[in-house]
């Protein structure tokens, strides 16, 4: 490695090392931070985005010529633009979370010991939380405000195609932040597009409590391995629909239809159909043709292809694939127990459904399927924040610790115990 190179490595670290510094000192104030005193920055957030939409609409432009320059696709563009209808968007998602409750220094189970001491636990911010994205500008004011209202401190790493896009909007979270008295560093967006800045966040253990990673299975990747801190995340969305022989076919095939069709490119949309023999029969052949209008394309096991002639093979591989497209696999299985088995053995933990009238079957798989989300006659569809209740959400995670499905204000804090005495002392 040449001197030159030599330096910019060591700007790099230096850079980012006073950035989390900075980040963990107004991670104390915000902790501190009454309800007010946060909705007030939320709703002066949104006010700076409007008065200055025509700043953030022209550097948006900035970053959309260059992504056409460096060939980004159409869908890109898309993904990576601001106008006045998604600024609009913005400043309604920062207005809905004003209304959203704070979920810091709520205090449950609470409960006298025998010693007369009151034991509980109360939530309090996780501390300073890192949050690496692509593409899409409007993550930044999202994740913001996530962390914000829940009492953190927030680095953000947007991709290098939005730098332009996120320096305006950093500078709109900012004047919020200070018009409402809290610091102004309570929310920092990386400046710099050079990708060892990400290195260098995902090993700041000492400044960075959680990382965040929010994209493409790459980026998540990367991210879960080489991370020295905690990372709220999921890899894949293979998210299963079983038909129970003892299912209501009406439901079964209104559910599975909404679950494939009513997006493809999600993560909680199904990508592999289970259904139990007994039914098979029935269950596919109302089914094919209301999939085939839509353009699904079916990969069958022996079975399947028993009763549809004409489609494709399902592979070992299609059992474990996300295809976040017009593809479906479906298997045909003797009934609940191999189905439970099939879900665990090949699914990634997301989001998996039954369509059943059996309440014990129903009550089993809850308990044995083990993924973030389980539902009974239900489409997968569902396993959203917003659906939950909970409001916006920064992801989705299929880890058991600390937060697990939908992450939203309360996943962003952690519980303490609380001891309330009154001059006591252990005998």
């Amino acid at each position: 490695m040449n001197a030159a190179a030599d330096q910019i490595s060591i700007d790099i670290q230096t850079y980012m090392r006073e950035l989390g510094l900075r980040a963990r000192a107004a991670s104390r104030g915000m902790a501190r931070a009454e309800t007010a005193q946060k909705d007030a920055a939320l709703l002066a957030m949104a006010e700076a985005i409007e008065q200055g939409a025509e700043a953030l609409i022209e550097e948006n432009r900035k970053d959309l010529e260059a992504g056409a320059r460096n060939g980004l696709d159409a869908a890109l563009l898309d993904r990576l633009s601001i106008d006045d209808k998604r600024i609009a968007a913005m400043t309604e998602g920062l207005r809905q979370i004003v209304a959203l409750p704070d979920p810091v220094g709520a205090i449950s189970d609470l409960n006298y010991r025998p010693s007369g001491i009151q034991v509980g636990r109360m939530r309090v911010p996780l501390g300073v939380i890192g949050i690496i994205y692509e593409s899409r500008p409007n993550v930044t004011v999202d994740a913001a405000a996530l962390c914000l209202k829940s009492g953190n401190a927030a680095i953000l790493r947007g991709g290098s195609e939005a730098i332009h896009s996120n320096r305006a909007l950093a500078a709109c979270i900012r004047e919020g932040l200070q018009r409402a008295g809290l610091p102004a560093e309570a929310v920092q967006v990386i400046e710099t597009t050079d990708r060892a800045a990400v290195g260098e966040l995902l090993r700041m253990k000492d400044c960075v409590d959680v990382i965040v990673p929010r994209g493409g299975k790459s980026l998540i990747e990367r991210v879960s391995a080489e991370s020295l801190i905690p990372v709220i995340k999921h890899l894949d969305g293979v998210c299963h629909v079983y038909v129970d022989d003892r299912a209501d076919l009406d439901k079964a095939v209104q559910v599975a239809m909404n679950a494939k069709t009513h997006r493809y490119g999600t993560c909680n949309t199904m990508e592999t159909l289970l259904v139990a023999e007994g039914v098979a029969r029935d269950a596919l052949t109302r089914l094919k043709p209301l999939l085939d209008e839509k353009g699904v394309e079916l990969r069958g096991c022996e079975r399947t292809r028993a009763i549809l002639s004409g489609i494709e093979a399902a592979t070992e591989e299609d059992w474990r694939t996300e295809y976040l497209a017009p593809i479906l696999s479906i298997r045909v299985l003797d009934g609940l127990d191999a189905a439970i088995e099939h879900i665990n053995g090949y699914g990634s933990h997301h989001t998996d459904s039954i369509v059943t009238e059996d309440y014990t079957r129903a009550r089993r798989f809850l308990r044995e399927v083990d993924s973030a989300s389980v539902m009974v006659n239900a489409s997968t569809r569902f396993a959203d924040g917003f659906e939950y209740g909970l409001g916006a959400e920064i992801g989705i995670s299929t880890d058991k610790l600390h937060a697990r499905g939908p992450v939203g204000l309360e996943g962003l804090t952690t519980l303490k115990f609380i001891v309330l005495g009154d001059g006591h002392v252990r005998g």
